[in-house]
């Protein structure tokens, strides 16, 4: 897990005022490969890691949102299964994406962390309270965020940015002790 190292002065301040985590999907919650066949079926592989994440944070009371440049039949599936309900595809403008999901869940940009790695993310990642990127993303994207995280897209970014953000914010102990009520009863 990363630790914190915020390349911003007042990195714990916008880390504490976030309610939104907005992601990318291409090199965020996948690594970025598209495996594709003859008859143009495409696969994805995403992590349960992130999806868990995801789940804390919603349980958390925060919202997730995907604003992605491609769109992926996969990805709307995963997103079905993880309760996101906020999923923009096809959006290569994504600046202005934002802009319409801010208005629609009447938000501000200081309480959004946006996660992405590419060029078409940095206008997104420049706007938002807290931006966040993955190692291998371009070196754009790693100038333009606040933190970079050491897990790679589609392997645990996505999780390791949800933990860091529960425990700087003070939630993580309420979301996670529903996994540890058993071995506090001597149950299993």
């Amino acid at each position: 897990m990363a630790t914190w190292q915020i390349a911003c002065a007042d990195g714990e301040r916008r880390a504490s005022q976030i309610n939104w985590l907005v992601l990318d999907v291409d090199g965020v919650l996948t690594d970025g490969r598209l495996y594709t066949f003859g008859n143009c079926q495409e696969i994805q592989a995403f992590h349960v890691h992130d999806g868990l994440g995801i789940r804390l944070w919603q349980r958390a009371g925060k919202g997730v949102a995907v604003i992605t440049g491609r769109s992926s039949a996969a990805a709307r599936a995963r997103c079905a299964e993880l309760g996101i309900t906020h999923v923009y595809q096809n959006a290569h403008a994504k600046d202005a994406t934002f802009a319409e999901f801010a208005r629609n869940v009447q938000t501000v940009p200081e309480q959004v962390c946006y996660c992405g790695d590419e060029l078409v993310d940095v206008p997104l990642l420049q706007l938002v309270g807290l931006a966040a990127t993955v190692p291998d993303a371009v070196p754009e994207a790693r100038a333009a965020a606040h933190l970079v995280l050491t897990r790679p897209g589609g392997r645990g970014a996505v999780r390791e940015l949800t933990d860091l953000l529960l425990k700087l914010q003070g939630h993580w102990d309420r979301v996670t002790a529903c996994y540890y009520a058993h071995a506090a009863t001597g149950s299993i």
